[in-house]
């Protein structure tokens, strides 16, 4: 759904389990470090509103997104973690370097969540100008780093749980 449909940081408090027994790890791009870390800021404060303790959060810098599935490779090899949440922002330039930067990420850390058995987080902004970035990392359509927050410990839960193969929504895996 478009950030213009639905606000980043708006979610249902209710349904949030707690996040007081999950360790995480959080990988953050320094390029277009303004809007990344407003994104990490988000992400941290979330965790911790929903019981994360600090010492359970561990943070590391790459220079890029394109880095971030190593960077995040690296987390979990030394940290163990139960989710890996990757921050970055590729704003669109003259040329299209960032569908190929994109789109290498994204499989980078869908490959590694399948490999490694847990959640690879994609909190990467992927906008067309310097504007847009601006609006999603704290600004009029909220902050992607608190949906990447709570999708990881969506995540985490379900990864948890001791059955969950049995379903309660009408079909089975």
């Amino acid at each position: 759904m478009a950030s213009a449909l639905k606000n980043l940081s708006t979610y249902n408090t209710d349904n949030m389990p707690s996040a007081s027994d999950m360790k995480f790890g959080i990988v953050v791009s320094e390029w277009n470090t303004e809007i990344t870390h407003a994104l990490y800021e988000a992400c941290f404060d979330t965790l911790i509103k929903h019981g994360a303790k600090e010492e359970n959060i561990h943070t590391i810098q790459v220079p890029g997104t394109f880095e971030l599935p190593v960077g995040a490779r690296i987390l979990y090899g030394s940290k163990k973690a139960d989710a890996i949440i990757c921050l970055g922002c590729v704003i669109k330039g003259e040329t299209s370097h960032n569908e190929y930067i994109n789109n290498a990420v994204a499989n980078g850390l869908t490959q590694l969540s399948i490999a490694l058995s847990i959640p690879f987080i994609f909190g990467v902004l992927t906008p067309n100008d310097e504007q847009q970035a601006k609006d999603r990392a704290g600004g009029k359509y909220g902050n992607k780093g608190v949906e990447a927050a709570t999708t990881a410990i969506r995540m985490v839960n379900i990864n948890k749980q001791p059955d969950f193969t049995k379903s309660k929504i009408g079909f089975s895996l």
